[in-house]
């Protein structure tokens, strides 16, 4: 009984209401790569359970998002930042709009636009390298913008700007965690004025300041509080001021200066799960408590040398998680003490996975660069059920909504649904 009030009284939130078919934020309703609904297909191929797909300009690693029968995306093109609605029942272009002015990539796997949108029942809100953050209202009008490198100062990440922005009741948060000024910042949804802005300079060594993942909005007890990961730290922040609440260290306990980080967080069953030091190691944190609580919040710590995630976020359900290592390894393990259930290697490639695993209707979704899902039971064993090629270079995680799967390459979108 504990553990089912535990549960619901911590629900991760986007927003106060989200309907089955929306998926406003990259890592899903409830940030945690889990899917709502049933009946989603579980094999496919080009000519197979592909209702359409349409192809796009420029070239963009970011998530889509969806909200009603509206599909958000973003991408750079003719030296703009663009945002497009597509209508997610018939693949049509709604409306697209330009804005700032694009910031190339400079990773073979990068682009101006990675970040991927944010969207509610009232706006949407994109981000781009060049540091453009703006606000549209459904329809396509520009409700504000800003530039944050104009404001708080130049993007000083040695790579390409990751972190997406995210959503609480009423404002839209972004992390910079970079080698120098890093902060996060809360703008009012509606407005754009700023509500808060929260220092986050944590001192570690040289690139391992730098973070490209995208912090997590949980409900905990009626209240929104904020978890980010980066410079080897999580850290907790009081939703409506942005006040550090706590903060877990010893992340890089070898001051390695390298390990800057780019999978995020999750939480789940009241653990924050971190994935850490270029897939070398996994903790797990209890949540809760005030000041520095590394000795007492930290319940487990796994170390295996690049086993792990290091660009893949992982998934969590019904007290357990679930990596996809960047090789191929696919792991399932205990939330609340960090032990191994089961561990096997997906089909060898020479492609790596840059998408973060899917967990709907009992399966495992991951998908590969080359554009290929894997599809797995979420059973007590390694067990799987497909493998489903696509054309396209997928860095894109997939999204799910209302029985169908919206699979975005970087310049062209599949859905996948059954015929």
């Amino acid at each position: 009984m504990k553990t089912l009030l535990a549960a619901a009284t911590l629900t991760l939130l986007i927003t106060a209401t989200t309907l089955a078919g929306n998926w406003p934020g990259w890592r899903g309703p409830s940030s945690n790569g889990v899917a709502q609904g049933s009946g989603y297909p579980v094999s496919w191929n080009q000519s197979k359970n592909i209702l359409w797909e349409v192809d796009f300009p420029g070239v963009s690693g970011s998530t889509p998002v969806i909200w009603g029968d509206d599909l958000f995306l973003t991408t750079t093109t003719a030296g703009k930042n663009r945002a497009l609605c597509i209508d997610k029942n018939t693949g049509k272009e709604k409306w697209h709009v330009d804005f700032g002015t694009e910031r190339a990539g400079k990773h073979k796997k990068g682009s101006g636009s990675s970040p991927s949108p944010a969207t509610d029942d009232q706006f949407v809100f994109t981000y781009f390298k060049s540091g453009d953050l703006a606000c549209l209202k459904k329809e396509g009008k520009i409700v504000w913008q800003k530039n944050l490198q104009k404001i708080y100062g130049e993007d000083t990440l040695w790579w390409d700007l990751g972190t997406s922005p995210i959503l609480t009741k009423d404002l839209v948060v972004v992390a910079c965690m970079q080698s120098d000024n890093s902060y996060i910042v809360a703008f009012d949804k509606a407005t754009g004025k700023e509500v808060w802005k929260q220092d986050r300079n944590l001192a570690s060594p040289e690139e391992a300041n730098q973070s490209y993942s995208t912090p997590i909005v949980v409900n905990q007890n009626g209240k929104e509080i904020i978890y980010a990961l980066g410079a080897d730290h999580v850290t907790a922040h009081d939703a409506q001021s942005g006040k550090e609440l706590w903060r877990v260290g010893g992340l890089n306990p070898t001051q390695h200066k390298y390990f800057r980080s780019i999978s995020s967080p999750v939480v789940s069953d009241g653990h924050l799960i971190a994935p850490y030091a270029r897939g070398g190691s996994v903790t797990g944190i209890k949540l809760g408590g005030s000041g520095d609580v590394t000795k007492s919040n930290v319940v487990w710590t796994n170390e295996a040398k690049g086993e792990f995630s290091d660009v893949p976020t992982p998934a969590a359900i019904n007290g357990r998680f679930y990596i996809c290592a960047d090789k191929g390894e696919l792991l399932c393990f205990d939330i609340k003490t960090g032990k191994k259930i089961w561990g096997d290697r997906l089909p060898r490639s020479r492609h790596k996975f840059s998408a973060s695993p899917i967990l709907a209707d009992g399966h495992i979704y991951v998908t590969r660069e080359d554009g290929t899902t894997f599809v797995l039971e979420q059973g007590d064993k390694f067990q799987m059920v497909s493998e489903n090629p696509l054309e396209g270079f997928a860095l894109a995680t997939p999204i799910f909504s209302d029985g169908k799967i919206y699979l975005k390459m970087t310049d062209k979108l599949y859905c996948i649904g059954k015929k």
